[in-house]
């Protein structure tokens, strides 16, 4: 199967996630010149379940602000248009991560696989010193999206990957390759190019495998990589891979760490601030 007929055939199911009205709506605004942080702000506090989740999000450990933020308003201005509507998408994901159609993957160890990449991305993020940390862990939270759609959509195909990940120790890229002719991260670029995500947050989750083809945002692409394999080394949670991905060299030095401060990343996350935000 060819990616080309893959996508195809994905779209023809016509069951692929799709986000609320209200996410829609805010993904087209962000996008406008004209759009102010306040119209942003009033779009999400129409719907009370979604602007509570950025609101507990923003104000959790994981975020780390020194006062409360008690508007959306506000944490739009903390955090830039673009990260917000990226959380606002992962609170949305959140939801998809508890459906699917049948056995044979752990939703609940995937989501806690995100989660800790995310958290992961983060502090890497921040002593890198990238521009805006948010945007790596909104990619770290998403990157393995890709993997629901194909759990959820093609569960013959996705029962096929795993039995030959199990059989032969494969990561699930490759296995998938084989069984599909693409990669969860390739399908995860389909479908949040559906969503119009910015490029600078789409590459990071197409490309996390192969970080060295980056060109618009090679650094937030570096630090997903290396976030997702030290996630998976740690044992947390589960991304349904049978061994850890290899390091790649070019994203190794482009991000400048020691190993000494890989050790301090590990040390210094903590899984239930981001899971607690977001449950």
């Amino acid at each position: 199967m060819t990616p080309e007929i893959l996508r195809a055939k994905i779209e023809r199911i016509g069951s692929l996630p799709t986000l609320p009205q209200v996410v829609t709506k805010i993904a087209s605004m962000v996008e406008s010149s004209e759009t102010s942080v306040a119209d942003v702000g009033r779009v999400i506090a129409k719907d009370q379940v979604l602007s509570a989740r950025v609101l507990k999000l923003v104000n959790s450990a994981f975020y780390g602000f020194s006062r409360p933020v008690s508007t959306v308003t506000h944490a739009t201005v903390l955090l830039g248009f673009n990260v917000v509507k990226g959380l606002v998408m992962s609170a949305s994901v959140f939801d998809l991560f508890q459906q699917g159609k049948g056995d044979g993957l752990d939703r609940k160890q995937l989501w806690d696989h995100a989660i800790g990449t995310a958290r992961i991305a983060g502090v890497l993020a921040r002593k890198v010193g990238l521009h805006e940390p948010e945007e790596a862990v909104v990619a770290g939270l998403l990157h393995d999206l890709g993997k629901i759609v194909v759990y959820a959509d093609l569960p013959q195909e996705f029962t096929a990957i795993m039995e030959s990940v199990k059989k032969r120790s494969l990561l699930m890229c490759e296995a998938e390759k084989e069984v599909l002719g693409a990669t969860h991260a390739e399908i995860g670029r389909w479908l949040l190019e559906r969503w119009k995500l910015p490029t600078k947050l789409i590459e990071p989750i197409a490309l996390h495998h192969i970080p060295h083809v980056a060109r618009e945002a090679p650094l937030t692409t570096a630090i997903v990589h290396l976030a997702d394999i030290l996630c998976i080394a740690a044992s947390i949670g589960d991304s349904g891979d049978a061994k850890i991905p290899q390091l790649s060299d070019q994203a190794w030095n482009l991000l400048g760490l020691t190993m000494e401060q890989v050790d301090e990343t590990l040390s210094e996350i903590d899984e239930y601030e981001i899971t607690s935000a977001f449950a």
